[in-house]
């Protein structure tokens, strides 16, 4: 299966979970409207015990259809066509009843009169559940079926009828006894005003379904936008921090400059040189992706982001460009950690050792580049200093340096004081610590 069909197979699965979702909201709903619009006409019919009990068990027949589909909905036994089948069912029992059962029992009249009682807004009831499926041809469905079954219960009422009048008896400008008279009478059956019931509730239908349709259209859109962001992200994540990467994507491929205080982390192996002649250019690679892997994944678990790697050197940020206000802790906890690691671990098979030097201070972090090229990388002193430190550490014999601007006043890390030491660059010295 190619990329774009999983891509596709996922969308559809999102929209299969969606109609799912909304068809149990539906049923939910549809159970509350039958409590109170079935009670309120069981209570106002209870002098008819008769009526009263038929719309009783109608109302516990249509809970019980629901209670039914809500536990099919995404069990095995659920099928493409279940929800088009209990539509179905919801206009055929609405139909039996309106096409059966009288108004009252005491009275003899046709049962057509039943059709000028309010009971047509029933079908729109149902039809507005059917839309919570989101999907239109479940709606179109219903909209067939609802005309099907409305019409069909007209029918079936006046077929023993032997007298029926209708519109064109009424005449095109009747007087007020005789409009009165046909209108009025048992017998009317008024094809016509079937006719456009259908045809307004096929419309509806129809109207509903192409909003649904525009609805999963404009989604469908924004789901495979929203896939292709995730897939430039991760693409985009394996040669920047996904972090910046995140935020590169949002801001239109530019990060403003942002200058703040933050913790600077240089790393690097020591004896490369020697371990390049060694181990060979494909071997050299495997160790340092291996390496880079690892110190990678200790330094995001604590809040740092990894901005360049520059040969067999690492730098890391902490408190930008994502803000961290344990920024100083978590540069020390990483840098140990590493350390530790390298103490304890092979890479592809190599053993390494590990030099770092830290600083806190104002940094200067932005997107830079030219020729339609960028990259996310950060300036300053601090950097500088940063940098210097970790090379500083192969005169004096440690594996990490911390300038006193890094160390917090309760660290987990007990240092000492190794003096103030000439630093390339800077006019004064600098006082540095390291772990006892």
């Amino acid at each position: 299966m190619s990329t774009q069909e999983i891509k596709a197979r996922n969308i559809d699965e999102t929209f299969l979970e969606a109609e799912q979702a909304g068809l149990r909201l539906a049923i939910k709903g549809r159970l509350i409207a039958l409590l109170f619009i079935g009670s309120f006409m069981v209570l106002t019919r209870l002098g008819n015990l008769a009526l009263a009990f038929d719309l009783l068990v109608a109302v516990i027949g249509f809970s019980l259809l629901g209670v039914l589909h809500y536990r099919l909905i995404g069990s095995r036994y659920d099928r493409p066509w279940t929800k088009y089948v209990f539509v179905t069912i919801d206009f055929a029992i609405l139909s039996y009843l309106i096409a059966t059962q009288p108004i009252f029992d005491t009275v003899d009249v046709p049962q057509v009169i039943m059709f000028r009682n309010t009971v047509f807004p029933f079908y729109f009831v149902v039809l507005g559940m059917a839309a919570f499926g989101l999907s239109q041809w479940l709606v179109l469905w219903a909209g067939f079926a609802g005309v099907v079954g409305w019409y069909g219960a007209f029918l079936f009422a006046i077929k023993d009828m032997p007298i029926r009048f209708q519109w064109t008896d009424i005449g095109s400008t009747p007087t007020t006894e005789k409009f009165v008279s046909i209108f009025l009478s048992p017998n009317f059956v008024g094809y016509g005003s079937r006719v456009q019931e259908s045809l307004l509730f096929l419309v509806t239908a129809l109207l509903i379904s192409v909003v649904i349709w525009r609805a999963r259209q404009t989604v469908y859109r924004q789901l495979e936008l929203d896939d292709e962001r995730q897939t430039i992200s991760e693409v985009f994540a394996q040669y920047v921090p996904k972090k910046i990467a995140d935020s590169l994507i949002a801001d239109r491929g530019l990060l403003e400059p942002v200058e703040r205080e933050a913790t600077v982390l240089f790393l690097d192996i020591a004896g490369f040189t020697a371990l390049t002649e060694r181990s060979g250019a494909r071997q050299t690679v495997a160790i340092l992706n291996d390496f880079f892997e690892q110190a990678t994944t200790v330094i995001t678990s604590h809040q740092g982001v990894v901005t360049q790697f520059i040969g067999d050197a690492v730098m890391a940020t902490f408190n930008i460009p994502v803000e961290d206000e344990d920024h100083r802790e978590n540069a020390i906890k990483a840098a140990t950690e590493i350390l530790a690691l390298t103490e304890t671990a092979a890479f592809a098979g190599e053993k390494l050792s590990a030099r770092i030097g830290l600083c806190t201070g104002p940094v200067v972090g932005g997107s830079v580049g030219g020729g339609g090229r960028q990259t996310y990388t950060v300036y300053g002193n601090t950097v500088n200093l940063a940098s210097r430190l970790e090379a500083l550490n192969k005169s004096h014999g440690t594996t990490l340096l911390v300038a006193e601007t890094t160390v917090p006043k309760n660290c987990h890390v007990d240092f000492t004081h190794a003096g103030k030491i000439e630093v390339r660059g800077f006019s004064e010295p600098v006082s540095v610590y390291k772990p006892k």
